[in-house]
Formats: C-alpha cells, structure tokens, sequence
C-alpha cells in the first residue's frame, strides 16, 4: 500500500475556509475537481455540500438526467428549462380539463372563476 499521496479521511474544515472554497468555485475560478486538487479535499461531492450550505447560487438537490455541467449557472438554466417544459405540460392537462368539463357539464369554469375573483378583488364598502 502506497504512502505519502494518500488524502486524510474525516478530516475538520474551518467555516472560513469552506467559505473561501465556496467564494473560489462561484467566482468561476476553479471547477470542483480543481479546488479538490487544489486544497487536497477528500470525497466527490465535499464542495458541492459546502455550495448548498454556503453559496449564494442556487444549487439543486435533486439531479437531471444525465452529466452535471460544469458552469453551475449552466446547470440551473437546464433545471428551470425542465421546470418550465413540466409547467407547460401541466397547463395543457388543465386546460384540456376544463375544455372537456365545459363540453360534458355545459358549465364554463373559467368564466365562473373570473367572476368570483373580480367579485373577490373589489374594494369593500364599510357599513
């Protein structure tokens, strides 16, 4: 067994220090592998924890399809597009919904919520 290159395990960082990897990995300074090599930090997903604890980006818990970008800016414009094209999706069911509702009921939903929120939005007169 090979000595001397070896990485300590469970080894205790200071918050400033995981501040200042965290500062380094959003300014784009370095990727996570770099700051890995850079500081000798042992574990793969060590600077992504810091991130989510002391970032300001967003980072997401749940993971996409697929590789990870490297550019976590890139990243969370993919999680969004996901988001959007399910909200999208979403919208279509809604609104097929409604639409089938009409035809079968004979009641227009839309029409009756707009009433009730219009109703709902009026200032109210004290008595």
């Amino acid at each position: 067994m090979k000595k001397g290159n070896t990485i300590p395990s469970h080894r205790s960082y200071s918050q400033a220090f995981k501040l200042q990897v965290v500062r380094e990995y959003e300014r784009g300074n370095q990727t996570k592998d770099g700051l890995m090599n850079k500081y000798k930090l042992g574990g793969h997903s060590t600077v992504l924890q810091w991130c989510r604890k002391y970032g300001k980006l967003y980072y997401s818990k749940k993971s996409l399809p697929g590789r990870p970008l490297k550019d976590s800016q890139k990243q969370r414009i993919k999680e969004l597009e996901y988001e959007l094209k399910e909200a999208r999706e979403k919208i279509l069911v809604y609104e097929k919904l409604l639409e089938v509702t009409k035809r079968e009921i004979g009641i227009d939903v839309r029409k009756n919520i707009d009433t009730k929120l219009s109703e709902n939005w009026q200032p109210r007169q004290k008595q």
